[in-house]
């Protein structure tokens, strides 16, 4: 902890410190309810439940009698009187929101007592004898762990949770009381791994239930959507809730609709955001599926509101000639300025190295800047800007250059064909390169935009026929369209072949070119890379390329979830994202004390100049941890990664299972596998979310479970998940990262300070540094790229938000033209806003003739006023007397078509 930190702390005091003493009361107030209900025959604890929805719908009587009322009376009343009416049923809902929200804060502590009680008897007895109700006997006929005879219903405590069978051992502990109230709250609960969230969220979905507006719990894949609602479902079931999964269930089915309108929803967050799009797209009412969205809790949280956010829900379609593009024959082109590109800059790297070596540094850096910014993943490259200084020499040159907004970098440039900003991941062709591409395609003007404005003024004050110069500036719409298509195509296909890697952002598997996740190393099924990114990988890699498609409709996660009106989630790490969760969503983040202290052992980073140093002194302590009979889980960053440290292990003769995206369908037999003695399991970020290594007591006695990461990730939370894998529950473990200069994150972000040290230390080949300065360092070039990340989220919510406030308007309309309720006050308000409109833009010039022209296009009616009534009168006098006739001709309209109906 930094002073600066222990000097807030001291004055401010501590924020976990400070939640925790504000939430301690709940616990205590739980277990004051826990003896009355413990004494509670199995019907009277399930009769708790009735008794608390009873009291909520006392609570909020008063309102739906007044809004049941309300929107009788809108049945008969007039358009004016109708808007007044929606309003103030709008008024009321909110009202009773906020007073069904306070009757279920005074029930809480009494609801969590009878879910806990509800847990424990499910464990201290095999079956609980009730008496049977309707509900009962209806999940007789499809769950096997009810059962039926005469009056009364027998529930077992063993079911199976998607394909495992299991036997409920679980009774909420008190730091679990605690991340229930937190949730209940509409905050995040930060839990270690292996603290039970899964249990924890019984509790907020339980009570929230009891209003009957529905609870959604979301997760990052279906595989754990419907594994917790078989899981969880019983306790809730039990109690009378209905509990579904839309993962179940096809889009735009009965199955699914069933699945919203069930007491407790679960699903994946993908699936939610799917089906609120198409539920805008549907045609009938029949077609929707979801209800108005009341309660969410998202599990893993930063990685649904954070790591996905930056990819918006797009449902898309075919476009017309979809299949027309230039990739192939363009490609031969790439192929060719990539080759050249690439031959010109190892000799400008092997000059560099001899100018450097001869003493010049500041030639020798203006060379290697060039090899830079024209190839900076090369891996000769990389590995020379891990010997000592030559990181320090190429970022002193760089910042030269860079100096007033990159002036002199034209210098560096001229003698490329085109440039990489790879951290921007941004790449534009020279003027060299254009000129390069226009010589080998023998046309000049093969990729030069022709400038329409000067062009179309040309035409204009020329002496040709109107129908000529028409024809003559299509022509030109057609060039200017066609360049600019084939410049981007230029782009996307150059960045295919510099900047995107495959086994590292993607893969290839039956003959198709898959997206690999960044942040959990799990295949994207069903994403592709947009603005023709896609189908240049896929040209790149001689697969078939897909037509290209279009947008219909489109939502970011962060503007979905937002529109919950209440919000929670629960993840083992969050608090470094704080900020941004509070900044973007209004989410507090709670940190939740572990039921057990942690006993794993989080060593210092283990830093080597090299990757190959780094991965040759992984595989040695491999080896020592195997011989100790410890388990070892490996976490790297990419496919390829993985693979190679796999063959550097069947070198040794060491046994061990791979784990990543391509073999993504054995993940619950290799994790099954992996807290045995001595078995070494290799994993891609996959191995993070909601998966548990449960360790024998073998393993616990020498050491428990091991982790090794090959290299820091871009984000302190996927490394703290990887840590997380160990030491749950106050097992013992330990972990190791290992890092390398020329690793991504200390190429593009790492400090020039680490470099500098290892050079002052003299480090030979092989040689290590482990120091809590170095581990900082580190910490401070991951701060960098989240800071970069964060910007470019709130960015994308920027612009998004005009989009949103365009959407809900749609949508709103939409959803009240299919309802029919309120569609009589959206006609209205479009006729007015139509008026006002036609008035505005003739009144001003007092072009009556126009006016008369626009109204007969609009309502097929001729002007209700003179032309001297028009010239006299005020804007709005006229726009009401207009809006007023043609509503009366709208409703004479209905009348008439109803009579002949």
């Amino acid at each position: 902890m930094s002073v600066l930190n222990s000097v807030i702390k001291l004055f401010v005091g501590d924020k976990q410190q400070k939640d925790l003493k504000i939430l301690q009361p709940v616990v205590t107030d739980v277990n004051a309810f826990e003896t009355a209900v413990s004494i509670l025959s199995n019907d009277a604890l399930r009769a708790k439940t009735v008794e608390f929805k009873e009291r909520i719908k006392a609570a909020t009587k008063e309102f739906d009698t007044n809004i049941e009322t309300l929107e009788k009376e809108a049945i008969t009343a007039d358009i004016d009187r109708q808007e007044a009416i929606y309003v103030a049923i709008d008024g009321l809902k909110d009202e009773a929101y906020k007073v069904s929200e306070a009757s279920l804060l005074q029930i809480m502590p009494e609801a969590f007592a009878v879910v806990k009680e509800t847990a424990k008897r499910f464990v201290e007895n095999k079956e609980i004898e009730v008496t049977a109700t309707a509900f009962d006997r209806e999940l007789s006929g499809e769950r096997e762990h009810v059962v039926l005879q005469d009056d009364k219903a027998f529930w077992l405590n063993s079911w199976d949770a998607a394909g495992k069978p299991v036997t409920w051992d679980m009774v909420h502990y008190d730091v679990q009381l605690i991340g229930g109230s937190v949730l209940h709250q509409g905050k995040i609960a930060e839990m270690m791994t292996g603290e039970g969230k899964t249990l924890v969220s019984t509790l907020p979905v339980y009570l929230n239930a009891l209003t009957g507006n529905g609870v959604h719990l979301v997760t990052v894949n279906d595989y754990l959507a419907k594994r917790d609602k078989a899981w969880m479902g019983p306790i809730f079931e039990f109690h009378g809730f209905t509990t579904d999964c839309i993962d179940y269930h096809q889009p735009n089915s009965d199955a699914r609709r069933k699945a919203y309108n069930a007491d407790i929803t679960y699903g994946t967050n993908n699936e939610f955001g799917f089906d609120y799009l198409r539920d805008n797209m549907a045609s009938s009412k029949d077609d929707l599926v979801q209800r108005a969205p009341n309660y969410a809790i998202i599990d893993e949280v930063d990685s649904v509101l954070i790591d996905d956010a930056r990819t918006p829900l797009i449902i898309s379609g075919p476009v017309p000639q979809g299949d027309r593009h230039e990739f192939n024959e363009l490609k031969p082109l790439v192929n060719d300025i990539v080759g050249i590109q690439s031959k010109y800059l190892i000799g400008v790297l092997a000059d560099a190295k001899k100018i450097i070596a001869s003493g010049d540094t500041k030639e020798g850096g203006f060379q290697l800047l060039r090899v830079y910014r024209g190839l900076p993943k090369n891996k000769a490259l990389i590995k020379f800007l891990s010997l000592e200084g030559m990181k320090q020499i190429l970022q002193k040159t760089e910042n030269y250059y860079m100096a007033d907004n990159n002036k002199l970098m034209p210098e560096v440039d001229d003698a490329l064909w085109f440039v990489i900003e790879e951290k921007n991941n941004q790449i534009d062709l020279t003027d060299k390169g254009i000129a390069h591409l226009s010589e080998k395609t023998s046309n000049d003007s093969f990729f030069i935009l022709p400038d329409i404005g000067v062009k179309f003024g040309e035409i204009d004050h020329s002496e040709m026929l109107p129908e000529e110069k028409s024809k003559q500036k299509e022509a030109l719409y057609k060039d200017f369209n066609i360049k600019s298509e084939r410049i981007h195509t230029m782009n996307q296909l150059l960045k295919a072949y510099t900047v995107f890697e495959k086994d590292v952002e993607y893969v290839v598997m039956e003959n198709k070119v898959m997206i690999v996740d960044e942040q959990t190393g799990r295949i994207m099924d069903g994403r592709r890379y947009s603005d023709g990114l896609h189908q240049a990988i896929e040209a790149k890699e001689d697969v078939k390329i897909e037509d290209a498609t279009q947008t219909f409709a489109t939502v970011t996660l962060q503007n979905y979830f937002r529109m919950y009106r209440k919000l929670s989630g629960m993840t083992g790490t969050a608090i470094t994202e704080a900020g941004e969760l509070w900044e973007i969503y209004k989410l507090d983040v709670v940190e939740i004390p572990t039921n057990r202290p942690i006993q794993r052992d989080d060593k210092e980073d283990l830093v080597y100049k090299t990757a190959r140093e780094k991965y040759n002194a992984v595989i040695e302590d491999i080896v020592v941890l195997v011989e100790q009979k410890r388990p070892v889980l490996v976490g790297t960053t990419s496919v390829e990664i993985s693979e190679l440290l796999g063959r550097m292990l069947q070198m040794r003769k060491i046994p061990h299972n791979i784990l990543n995206a391509k073999l993504h369908k054995r993940e619950a037999n290799v994790v099954a596998e992996a807290g045995k003695p001595g078995v070494v399991t290799i994993a891609t970020n996959m191995a993070g979310r909601g998966t548990d290594i449960k360790l024998t007591k073998e393993v616990k006695e020498v050491g428990g479970l091991a982790i090794i990461g090959t290299e820091r990730h871009d984000s302190r939370r996927v490394d703290r998940q990887l840590r997380g894998r160990a030491g749950r529950q106050g097992d013992v473990g330990s972990t190791q990262f290992y890092v390398a200069l020329d690793d991504n994150l200390m190429r593009l972000f790492g400090s020039d300070r680490i470099a500098k040290m290892m050079d002052r230390m003299g480090l030979k080949e092989g040689e290590v540094i482990q120091h809590s300065m170095i581990s900082k360092s580190i910490e401070r070039a991951q701060k960098k790229v989240e800071e970069n990340n964060f910007g470019i989220r709130k960015r994308l919510l920027e612009y998004d938000d005009i989009m949103n406030a365009q959407r809900e308007f749609v949508y709103k309309r939409r959803r009240n033209a299919l309802d029919g309720k309120r569609l009589q006050v959206d006609i209205a308000n479009m006729i007015y806003d139509t008026c006002e409109s036609i008035i505005n833009s003739n009144k001003p010039t007092k072009d009556f003739q126009n006016f008369e022209f626009e109204l007969i296009k609009f309502s097929a009616m001729s002007s209700p006023f003179s032309e001297e009534e028009f010239k006299s009168l005020s804007e709005n006098e006229l726009a009401e007397k207009l809006y007023e006739l043609i509503k009366e001709h709208y409703q004479n309209k209905i009348e008439r078509n109803a009579v002949l109906a």
